[in-house]
């Protein structure tokens, strides 16, 4: 089982952590499209748990694998690959974007600005980023908003991935009809 964990969970994150890092790379020419971009490379990478739990079912299992196991080895294979897409995040941050947190907050008030708020609305805006970016300065957070960010996608597909793939007994072959073990 911890062969497919790993490798499921490794393969994910390591696409979450390639397009995070080319994606970054890139960020002035992406702009705004960013988050939906992102997202959208969190569902694919995360497609790999529904191909991870699959295997698992079919060749160690014996194609029997209830939802809650299912649904374990799913979850520890989104662990990883959260995981990977936070050691990143850190990484790039730290050495990479060490003003981040600024940038954002800056790009955040602005945004707010062209879309024409009021004198109140941007000092309230000003106040949150200044928040925002005292408790960034904070490792333990700066993770736990990274993690935040990646684990839910992830937990989702696992849930509909256990559902799908979960099976209580061997799929039945019809009479006449060759078995399992012989049409390999």
């Amino acid at each position: 089982m911890r062969r497919y964990i790993l490798k499921f969970g490794l393969i994910s994150g390591a696409i979450l952590s390639v397009t995070m890092a080319v994606s970054m790379a890139f960020i002035d020419r992406i702009g705004d499209r960013g988050e939906l971009l992102g997202y959208t490379t969190m569902v694919l990478a995360f497609l790999l748990v529904y191909f991870g739990i699959r295997s698992y079912r079919d060749k160690v299992a014996g194609g029997v694998l209830a939802f809650g196991k299912a649904f374990g080895i799913g979850l520890l294979m989104t662990l990883v690959a959260s995981a990977c897409y936070v050691i990143t995040w850190e990484v790039i941050n730290y050495a990479f974007l060490p003003n981040f947190a600024a940038q954002y907050a800056a790009h955040a008030v602005e945004a707010a600005r062209a879309s024409g708020a009021t004198a109140a609305q941007i000092a309230e805006k000003t106040r949150q980023m200044a928040q925002f970016q005292e408790m960034y300065k904070n490792p333990v957070i700066n993770v736990g908003l990274t993690f935040i960010e990646v684990f839910p996608v992830g937990l989702v597909m696992t849930l509909v991935s256990s559902g799908i793939l979960s099976r209580r007994r061997a799929p039945s072959v019809p009479l006449g009809s060759a078995s399992p073990a012989s049409a390999r």
